[in-house]
């Protein structure tokens, strides 16, 4: 697979450029891990797949590219993100005169290799790292914001408005491309609120997983309680209803609210209105029986 994509990169570059395509085509390093999914100028890369000078590395939305380059240094790419290998001066005593990143957005993980310091340079758009020995996170946004934090060594972040220096473990600088830059601060779980983003930093907060020789430094800067979901807290209990006193009946009357009541109400009137029938019609019949006994009686005296 490495000589099928330098000889698509190599194409590549003779049909941009015209001429010197083994330029375009230089190895600067390889990729030892890659997950979802990661491009870069000849299509998708896999593991052990070489990577080259001038050449956007670019990952999904799910997407982890890790990388080491030829002097020892490792650089991963968390997801959504574009970053270009721009500068590459190797020499011949296993480490390189100069190496400059260019990163468009997203989100990385920087480690230093075997060159001299002053060789690495990470340019954002916000301003530029310089590398002094160093392991760090950086986050650029889709406004070009950026955001460091340094995990081991020391490095300088310089912007349109000047300097801040981060020398101890956690240091955090974020800078705008307006030249606005805060002072160098200690990263907390505020930071993640700060960028407006709770994945701008997913090596730290827990969001992505690097392998082991990527994440050999331990510790969180306190970015991973930042996204911790907080418990819901329960609802009250609502008191109950007082219920409301009865209405005081009309005189003369005692209606009921209750429909069962007003039910066996009814049956009762009913039943009252059957007996007051069976009541009369007894009359009905002892009327008939007195005329009967007075009409016997009279014939009887006749």
């Amino acid at each position: 697979m490495f000589y099928l994509r330098r000889a698509a990169i190599a194409a590549l570059g003779a049909a941009l450029y015209g001429s010197m395509p083994t330029i375009a085509a230089e190895p600067v390093g390889e990729a030892v891990r890659i997950r979802t999914a990661v491009t870069g100028s000849a299509g998708p890369l896999a593991v052990r797949d070489a990577v080259h000078r001038d050449e956007q590395i670019r990952t999904s939305r799910s997407g982890l590219g890790q990388f080491v380059f030829r002097d020892g240094s490792k650089l991963a790419v968390g997801a959504g993100s574009s970053v270009v290998i721009d500068k590459f001066v190797f020499d011949d005593s296993k480490s390189v005169q100069k190496l400059t990143v260019a990163a468009a957005k997203g989100t990385f993980r920087w480690i230093s290799g075997n060159s001299k310091h002053s060789a690495y340079q990470i340019l954002t758009p916000a301003g530029t790292i310089g590398v002094r020995g160093t392991a760090f996170d950086f986050y650029i946004g889709d406004d070009g914001t950026t955001a460091i934090v340094l995990l081991e060594g020391a490095a300088r972040f310089c912007g349109p408005s000047g300097c801040q220096q981060l020398t101890q473990r956690c240091d955090c600088v974020i800078a705008k491309r307006n030249g606005a830059m805060t002072d160098t601060h200690r990263a907390s779980r505020r930071t993640l609120a700060t960028l407006g983003n709770r994945k701008a930093l997913p090596f730290l907060s827990g969001d992505q997983k690097l392998s082991a020789s990527f994440a050999s430094m331990s510790g969180s800067c306190g970015i991973s309680a930042a996204i911790e979901v907080k418990p819901t807290t329960p609802e009250r209990a609502q008191p109950p209803e007082k219920a409301s006193p009865p209405k005081a009946p009309r005189p003369g009357k005692t209606p009921s609210n209750e429909p069962g009541k007003r039910g066996l109400d009814k049956g009762k009137k009913g039943q009252d209105t059957g007996k007051k029938g069976q009541d009369a019609g007894k009359k009905g019949q002892d009327s008939g029986k007195n005329g009967q006994l007075e009409t016997g009686t009279t014939k009887g005296r006749g």
